[in-house]
């Protein structure tokens, strides 16, 4: 066979060479083709070539077929590597996201070094923004300066490709004042991504402020824009904002795109917004945005927050690809919030039978499935098998589980000493299970030596204090009940305060304990009165119990009538049509009286009410509650 010895490239492209030479190689389709090429290259010495060597490495290191190892191997057989080869390693290096990123990114600031050190080629404007990049994933600051300088002296900073990288590093290691001055001092004002680097820069340190000045100077807006605003609201707990900006971009001429739902799905999850979250499923098919495991995850994590679990079900039996773990801890999760422990259980078995491993974010799941529903045999049996089986060592969260089933159930000894035997340190949540199961069982002992000792371990968390205060005032301690109050005074600490609040027509209404600040609290004081004239016609009495407050029977008794979530029920009844369901959110676990008379209000007024607390999801219909009473 005859060699055919070729001249160096004359492209003019420093970064692209032509492949025109090899056509071959712009054929290849796999990574065995490539393999095959490879060896007929070195068979006949045209790898020697310096594009077609580029060429291969391309393939190798950025195409659907990487193989960075392969690419690593082939790279240090390459004689004199031209610019395009030492930036195709450096870029792939960079653009890792696998579990050895950061051992990819150091080695691509290394590779750089070797670049310089080699000396027969120069870095230019595509090379330097994968070397950005690996800076702003290793928050390696001083090099990113170095790096500053080096691209200043090379005249680079006014390539808006690099300055948009040179900038998103100053963000991505925190160093805020530097992006900011480079930004203001370069900024052009049709560079989108400078703009929304900046924002996510201000949003990454928690400057929601900042990030919304900016946004809402920016002169023009891509669908990245908003995207980072409404996760940045989203995942920092400002959950209406989220939605509110949402509805904004709606009305703009920019259309949201799967990250957007993505981004905006956990917002409506939390605030129980039933019809906005439908509204953006059937957006979604209707633009064919494709509904696939994560989408599909937020879609049925959704259904199952605000009380459609049946919905729920549904979205995820439509997943074609049910090998992720997330999917699964989706409806798992969404079902044992419901109460439907068996069914939970159903779904974490059949996972297993469909070659899926349960993540540790499934084994919470299901040890609460147990927990809600009293299964303590069963939860024992889950727990072995997670850590005999699977081999996962449990987190504090499986232990909080396995607290809360034990206590729940009465075993408050065994509870206790499971967190006496643990091996990790237990955290506040885990006391706190315990606490509560105490108060639920009336071991008022353990219970306010527990509460006791976490107001020693974290001092200025007002759980502690308030559980105790309710301890307390469940014996009629008033002088006590005092001495923790006026500690909490002295200490500034405030417990929050009940809250409650229904979506109605897209509209999220929400009310505090004697709240009587609504448009129509006229309205929802009389249903009020209504409400309690019929429980009093049916023989039932207010559980004053409830009260925890020093106060006559009276006073205790219009405390009870006052709870956020009567008032959010007494807005929904005169606010739907009759036999429509209502559906409640609360901030805060469900008090016994609320629950017993939310339970009749059902059967009185014909309405299925759903009530999600802190905890979990209670449907009332027709005088009864889903969770059996056992919550």
């Amino acid at each position: 066979m005859n060699t055919t010895i070729y001249k160096p490239s004359t492209s003019t492209s420093p970064y692209h060479p032509s492949s025109s030479l090899f056509p071959q190689i712009r054929r290849c389709k796999t990574a065995r083709h490539l393999k095959q090429i490879h060896a007929h290259f070195i068979k006949t010495g045209q790898i020697h070539h310096p594009v077609a060597a580029a060429e291969i490495l391309k393939f190798i290191s950025l195409s659907s077929q990487r193989d960075i190892n392969y690419a690593r191997k082939f790279f240090t057989q390459i004689h004199h590597p031209n610019r395009f080869s030492w930036n195709t390693i450096i870029r792939a290096l960079a653009d890792s996201d696998d579990d050895s990123f950061h051992v990819n990114s150091l080695e691509a600031l290394l590779y750089f070094s070797d670049m310089l050190t080699d000396g027969l080629v120069d870095p230019n404007k595509f090379t330097f923004p994968c070397v950005l990049k690996a800076c702003a994933k290793l928050a390696r600051i001083q090099e990113g300066k170095q790096l500053h300088g080096f691209i200043a002296k090379l005249g680079l900073v006014s390539d808006e490709f690099v300055l948009s990288n040179l900038v998103r590093m100053y963000v991505m290691c925190g160093a805020m004042k530097d992006a900011h001055v480079l930004f203001y001092t370069r900024r052009l004002e049709g560079n989108v991504v400078l703009w929304n680097v900046m924002i996510d820069g201000y949003v990454r340190m928690g400057d929601l402020t900042a990030s919304r000045e900016l946004f809402d100077s920016m002169p023009n807006k891509s669908v990245v824009s908003w995207n980072v605003m409404i996760s940045g609201y989203a995942q920092s707990g400002h959950f209406k904002e989220a939605i509110e900006m949402f509805r904004d971009m709606q009305v703009g001429d920019v259309s949201p795109n799967y990250v957007t739902l993505v981004s905006v799905l956990p917002a409506i999850s939390r605030l129980g917004a039933l019809d906005l979250g439908e509204w953006v499923h059937l957006y979604a098919e209707k633009n064919e945005i494709e509904i696939d495991d994560v989408l599909g995850s937020a879609f049925v994590d959704m259904y199952s927050k605000c009380g459609s679990i049946d919905k729920a079900v549904q979205v995820f039996e439509r997943i074609r690809n049910k090998k992720n773990p997330i999917t699964w801890s989706a409806i798992i999760g969404g079902l044992a919030m419901h109460g439907q422990a068996r069914d939970a259980l159903d779904c974490f078995w059949g996972m297993q039978q469909a070659g899926v491993t349960p993540s540790d974010v499934v084994y919470i799941g299901v040890l609460s499935a147990c927990s809600h529903a009293g299964l303590v045999e069963e939860g024992r049996s889950v727990y072995y098998h997670m850590v005999n089986v699977v081999g996962l060592v449990p987190r504090i969260e499986h232990y909080g589980c396995m607290v809360d089933l034990l206590g729940r159930a009465g075993r408050l000894e065994e509870a206790e000493q499971l967190i006496l035997n643990m091996p990790i340190k237990p955290d506040d949540v885990i006391y706190k299970a315990l606490i509560g199961a105490c108060k639920m069982h009336g071991n008022i002992e353990m219970g306010q030596r527990i509460a006791k000792k976490l107001m020693d371990w974290y001092p200025h968390d007002s759980g502690s204090y308030v559980a105790l205060s309710n301890m307390f005032a469940s014996e009629g301690n008033w002088e006590g009940v005092a001495k923790v109050r006026l500690k909490m005074k002295d200490m500034d600490i405030r417990k929050d305060p009940g809250c409650s609040w229904i979506e109605l027509d897209g509209v999220i209404h929400e009310f505090l304990v004697e709240d009587d600040f609504h448009p129509r609290a006229e309205g929802i004081h009389s249903m009020l009165e209504e409400i309690s004239n019929q429980l009093r016609s049916v023989g039932y009495r207010p559980n004053t119990t409830q009260v925890l407050l020093n106060m006559d029977e009276k006073e205790k008794q219009s405390a009870l009538h006052y709870h956020s979530e009567k008032i959010a029920i007494a807005f929904g009844l005169i606010s739907t049509r009759p036999q429509t369901p209502l559906r409640i959110v609360k901030n805060l676990r469900l008090c016994e009286d609320c629950h017993s008379s939310i339970k009749l209000v059902s059967k009185i007024y014909n309405r299925k009410i759903i009530v999600r607390d802190r905890r979990r999801f209670h449907h009332f219909e027709n005088g009864s509650c889903s969770c059996m009473d056992y919550w």
